[in-house]
């Protein structure tokens, strides 16, 4: 299995890893990464492998997960031959990309968390964005009024400077400690014994495989864009980042 590099360092933009297999000479596994893969609403990283005998560069244009592998799909090489098993590689991230969606990501449990304590919602999905996400939560009354007051008290947990911890736990450890591991409503899958947990001091901790800042601070702010009513205590709500 891929060690996953992105889990403790999700400011790592560069590294050096071994090529396990190819597919369709276009689809990359490595033994280790800290390319995100498409999962949880976040979208993948982008960026580039350069092989190290040759320097020949390989653009990679989507990451994903299948069968408990993290694949690359690369396309661009500048070489006859493409990668092989084997191959030593350097990774480099767009990092642009990468930290928006880093503060888009920690901006969503920020905003989530509002809505869950103020609002009483459950939390039913999300798709992050590079100019705007969204947070989809059930929710019987739908008083729009009342979220320019959740906006407002997001961006005052944003700007207290509140640390956001990132750490490694067994199931068991996090039920334990937790009345419950995600505010997702739809919970969490049986088959993850180790769960990777988010912590943002004073406001939510739960299991999340995304990528984080380090500090609240480095969200700047949101600002709420867009509310939609989309049926029966279904809602969605739309933000953006305030640079």
């Amino acid at each position: 299995m891929t060690e996953a590099l992105y889990f403790l360092d999700c400011y790592l933009k560069e590294f050096e890893a071994t090529v396990e297999k190819v597919m369709d000479d276009k689809f990359v596994v490595l033994d280790r990464t800290a390319f995100y893969p498409e999962s949880g609403g976040q979208p993948s990283d982008t960026g580039k492998l350069i092989r190290e005998s040759d320097g020949a560069e390989f653009n990679v244009l989507h990451v994903g997960k299948f069968n408990g592998d993290i694949s690359h799909e690369i396309a661009g090489e500048t070489a006859l031959s493409g990668l092989k098993a084997g191959d030593r590689v350097k990774g480099f991230i767009d990092w642009d990309r990468r930290y928006r969606h880093m503060r888009m990501h920690t901006a969503t449990h920020v905003i989530a968390s509002v809505i869950e304590k103020e609002a009483g919602a459950k939390i039913t999905g999300n798709q992050l964005g590079l100019d705007q996400s969204r947070v989809d939560f059930s929710l019987e009354t739908f008083d729009r009024d009342k979220f320019a007051d959740y906006e407002k008290i997001a961006n005052g947990i944003i700007a207290r400077k509140n640390p956001v911890n990132l750490y490694i736990v067994s199931r068991e450890e996090a039920e334990e400690k937790l009345s419950r591991l995600t505010t997702l409503a739809k919970g969490f899958s049986d088959e993850i014994k180790e769960v990777r947990m988010v912590e943002i001091e004073g406001v939510t901790i739960e299991a999340c495989g995304g990528t984080h800042v380090k500090n609240t601070e480095e969200i700047k702010g949101i600002k709420i864009t867009k509310l939609q009513n989309k049926g029966k205590s279904n809602r969605r709500m739309y933000f953006t980042l305030v640079d």
